[in-house]
């Protein structure tokens, strides 16, 4: 199934949750936040949260800075 990841189209899994999504996406675990369809999704979420057809996922990498 298809998703869009931070407006890219991704092929995944149709059983894919968005805590198997970050590891496919070789992304940390910490210091990202994620919204899917403009919704944001706490971490304590993501291990139940499955992602569906078309979902628009947006993925925030924290940075230090100013």
């Amino acid at each position: 199934m298809k998703v869009q990841v931070n407006d890219k189209e991704v092929e995944v899994s149709p059983s894919f949750t968005l805590q198997q999504l970050i590891p496919y996406l070789d992304l940390p675990t910490q210091g990202i936040a994620v919204a899917v369809n403009n919704r944001m999704i706490p971490r304590t979420d993501w291990e139940s949260h499955a992602l569906h057809e078309n979902d628009r996922i947006v993925i925030i990498k924290a940075a230090c800075g100013g």
